[in-house]
C-alpha cells in the first residue's frame, strides 16, 4: 500500500478557482491529452481514422472538433486529443489503435495544464493576454498564441467558455498572468 496523494499543476490537491467579477478561471486537471502527427504519405488515411475517433471531421486549421473525444489543430497533419481522465486513462493507447500505423501518437497528460474561463467578459481578458484577432473567433475555433511569454492554445468553446492550454512548467506563471488579466479587465 502506498499514501501518495495526486496534486495539480499548481501543487493544490483540489483545482485552483478564481472569480473576479463576472469571470471564473478554473484549474481543469481531470484532462486525458495526447498529440498526434500523421506520418508522412497517410495524411488522408489519418485524417479519416481521426474523424471516426471523435465522431467528426478531422480539425482543420485553427478548429476544434468531437464530442466526448476532441481533437484540436495543432499544425498541418497535427493534433491534440483531448478527454477526461476518469473515463479516457488510457486515451494514448486508445489513440494508437485507432490510428494504426497512420500517424505517430505521445502521451500529453503531465506535460500540459488546462485552465477554464467562464463568464460574459472574457475578451477583455484575453485582449490583456494575448494578441488574438477576438473578432474571428467563435465556437470551435482555436489559436496557438503567447502569454506571458509562454506558447499556448486556446479554444473557443462558446462565446462564454473559453480553455487554455500551457505547459504544464509554467502553470504557476500562466495562472498568474490569467488572473492578473482577469484582475486589470474587471
Amino acid at each position: 500500500m502506498h499514501d501518495l496523494v495526486a496534486i495539480t499543476a499548481l501543487g493544490g490537491s483540489e483545482p485552483q478557482v478564481d472569480t473576479v467579477g463576472g469571470v471564473t478561471c478554473r484549474e481543469v486537471p481531470g484532462v486525458a491529452l495526447a498529440s498526434v502527427a500523421a506520418r508522412m504519405g497517410q495524411e488522408t488515411k489519418a485524417n479519416k481514422a481521426l474523424a471516426k475517433l471523435i465522431g467528426a471531421p478531422a480539425p482543420g486549421i485553427g478548429q476544434h472538433a468531437g464530442d466526448t473525444v476532441t481533437a484540436f489543430w495543432a499544425g498541418p497533419d497535427q493534433w491534440m486529443i483531448e478527454a477526461p481522465f476518469d473515463t479516457h486513462e488510457e486515451l494514448t493507447d486508445q489513440v494508437k489503435s485507432a490510428l494504426g500505423d497512420t500517424a505517430s501518437v505521445t502521451e500529453q497528460t503531465d506535460g500540459w495544464t488546462r485552465f477554464d474561463l467562464n463568464g460574459d467578459q472574457i475578451p477583455a481578458v484575453l485582449e490583456l493576454l494575448c494578441m488574438l484577432d477576438l473578432r474571428n473567433i467563435d465556437a470551435g475555433s482555436v489559436a496557438r498564441c503567447s502569454i506571458h511569454h509562454i506558447g499556448c492554445f486556446v479554444l473557443c468553446r462558446s462565446d462564454e467558455a473559453f480553455s487554455i492550454y500551457g505547459p504544464r512548467s509554467s502553470a504557476g506563471s500562466l495562472h498568474h498572468a490569467i488572473v492578473t488579466a482577469m484582475r486589470s479587465a474587471l
